[in-house]
């Protein structure tokens, strides 16, 4: 059986004078509050952190996720990376 790979879209991040982010290659929004967002990426999740955060715009078929507030930091991580362990960077924050 031969194993069917999807197509890896371009991760990319553009933020204008830290108040206006499009962020490309989003599988899915994990959760957003008013001062952090977290996104599934094709790079890894990615965590947002910042004051009066929105998700202005998701287009999920596109894959691309548009944000206003103030950003103060991006910050990745790879469940992958965690040895296997089913708990990973989400369980750690949820703590």
């Amino acid at each position: 059986m031969i194993e069917e790979r999807q197509p890896v879209r371009a991760h990319k991040i553009s933020l204008s004078n830290r108040s206006l982010g499009v962020i490309t290659g989003v599988k899915d929004v994990v959760s957003f509050d008013l001062n952090e967002i977290i996104l599934d990426t094709d790079q890894g999740l990615l965590m947002i952190k910042g004051i009066n955060l929105h998700v202005k715009k998701l287009l999920v078929e596109k894959g691309e996720v548009e944000i206003t507030g103030k950003v103060d930091s991006l910050l990745y991580s790879n469940i992958d990376e965690d040895h296997g362990k089913k708990e990973g960077f989400l369980g750690r924050l949820l703590k």
